[in-house]
């Protein structure tokens, strides 16, 4: 459905006119998405292509925060250049540049600076530029917490506002912002970041390990007892901080984990163990031969029932890390397309 010219004028200056920002009218997306989005995560250190038949967005990661707090650290460029290059060929193909991961630093030094953020954000503008991309994700884990071994500020909350608003006015509407989020909604404040991102990307998956599931979708007695640690909970954790349906794209895993390591989907070893259901958090598991769950992992069973959620609420997508790891049939990639893409305009 296509919004009347109006609406959009109305929506446009009530995002922008917020009585935090004094008033002034802050730059905002323009982008209308036709349909959903399935957003994928290709990584710098494989060399397995994607097959942008299955997406919308490609997210290339990571990229890092030079010691200086301002340069980039593109990691192989070639490989982007081939990601890119898929556009000429796939119109409908958008590709970000996602920056950090977990234990890549230099966010809170960058943010808190006037001088270091500004120069940051232009200098993404710059690469966006210079290698014909589409936007920038960002994925800084996480803001006020050093929980993955980097440096950390109480004020990176406010800073981490401060540099999405530089970001929006580096990069200009027309390009595409968007923020990697922990499943916990925690970290940001969600209601003065909004205005300037497309949209937020939702890791809801890493929510346990063996004893526990990766990515349940309700709490059950094998699921990390905390709210945000399961799909159903961690919506609610984004929505009770203002972040509304149609601005959330939920994490789909194609990994799982053994109790020692991530293990991606194609490299499951299934003999010798056997698939059990937990039909309160709808996922699999695999146990050993005593019983012991020994891989938690999500198949096309579970993430069915995943995409049907993701259609009922109406969110804005799905997105997933990452494509390297699907099989060769990209089995998990071609049900994502066909729940979420079959009649979109692409």
């Amino acid at each position: 459905m296509r919004i009347p010219p109006i609406a959009v004028l109305v929506l446009l200056l009530a995002l922008c006119c917020s009585p935090k920002s004094g008033g002034q009218l802050a730059p905002t997306p323009t982008r209308a998405v036709e349909g959903f989005v399935v957003v994928g995560y290709a990584t710098s250190w494989d060399s397995i292509m994607p097959n942008p038949a299955y997406l919308t967005h490609i997210n290339y990661s990571f990229t890092f925060i030079k010691d200086d707090f301002e340069s980039l650290d593109i990691e192989n460029t070639e490989r982007l250049a081939e990601i890119v290059a898929l556009k000429d060929r796939y119109p409908h193909l958008k590709v970000l540049l996602s920056l950090g991961g977990w234990g890549a630093g230099n966010f809170s030094e960058m943010a808190a600076s006037e001088e270091h953020r500004r120069n940051f954000c232009k200098n993404c503008r710059d690469a966006l530029q210079r290698y014909r991309l589409d936007g920038i994700d960002m994925d800084w884990e996480y803001p006020t917490t050093s929980v993955a071994g980097i440096s950390s500020s109480m004020a990176d909350k406010k800073n981490f506002t401060l540099l999405m608003k530089d970001m929006r006015e580096a990069l200009g509407a027309d390009r595409l912002l968007t923020v990697a989020a922990a499943s916990n909604a925690r970290y940001v404040d969600w209601e003065d970041v909004l205005p300037y991102i497309d949209w937020v990307n939702n890791m809801s998956y890493n929510m346990g390990t063996p004893p526990y599931h990766n990515s349940p979708m309700y709490r059950s007695s094998m699921t990390v007892q905390e709210i945000g640690e399961n799909w159903d909970g961690s919506v609610r954790c984004f929505f009770e901080k203002g972040v509304p349906y149609d601005k959330l794209v939920m994490g789909l895993p194609f990994f799982g984990h053994d109790a020692n390591e991530i293990i991606n989907y194609r490299d499951i070893p299934f003999e010798g163990l056997t698939r059990e259901w937990d039909n309160i958090a709808k996922v699999p598991y695999l146990v050993d031969a005593s019983g012991k769950m020994v891989i938690t992992y999500d198949d096309p069973e579970s993430l069915q029932i995943k995409l049907d959620y993701i259609l009922q609420k109406r969110f804005l997508g799905a997105m997933y890390w990452n494509i390297e790891a699907d099989d060769d049939d990209w089995t998990l990639s071609k049900l994502v397309a066909s729940a979420l893409l079959d009649g979109n305009d692409r």
